[in-house]
C-alpha cells in the first residue's frame, strides 16, 4: 500500500486521535500558537484548525500536514531516546537555542526554513542519536 493510499484508509476516528495526539505534543514542547501552525503547514493565524484539532476532529488525508506530522512525531521519538531520564530537557529542546542551528531554537529553524528546516532538525536528531 502506497502512503497515500494508507492516509486515506485511516479512519476519521484514527486520524481524530492523531490530531489529538500532535497537539498534546506541542503542549509539551510548550510552544506558541502561531509556531503550532506553522509546524502544521498552516497559515500561522489559523487558530480555527488548531482549535478543531484539539477537539479530536480528524487531521485531512493531505500529504504535507502527514509527512510533517510524522517528521514532529521521529523529532519528538528522537529526544526521548537522547533525554529518556531527563523529560524537562526532551521537551524544552525544540525552545533551546541550540548552536548548532546557529543559535536559533529547533522552532526558529522550522519557522524560518519551513519544510526543509523540519527535515534539518529531525537530521540532525537522528546523527546524533547514532541513525
Amino acid at each position: 500500500m502506497d502512503a497515500a493510499t494508507e492516509r486515506q484508509a485511516m479512519s476519521p476516528k484514527e486520524r481524530g486521535a492523531l490530531a489529538r495526539m500532535v497537539m498534546q505534543l506541542f503542549d509539551h514542547w510548550n510552544i506558541s500558537t502561531a509556531d503550532q501552525a506553522t509546524l502544521l503547514g498552516l497559515a500561522s493565524t489559523n487558530r480555527a484548525a488548531l482549535t478543531r484539532y484539539r477537539k479530536g476532529e480528524p487531521i485531512g488525508t493531505n500529504r504535507d500536514q502527514y509527512e510533517r506530522i510524522g517528521h514532529l512525531m521521529a523529532i519528538h521519538k528522537n529526544l526521548r531516546l537522547l533525554f529518556p531520564k531527563n523529560r524537562i530537557l526532551a521537551y524544552r529542546w525544540m525552545s533551546t537555542r541550540n548552536k548548532a542551528f546557529d543559535n536559533l531554537t529547533p522552532v526558529e529553524v522550522i519557522r524560518e526554513w519551513g519544510f526543509a528546516g523540519m527535515l534539518l532538525v529531525r537530521s540532525y536528531l537522528d546523527h546524533a542519536r547514532g541513525s
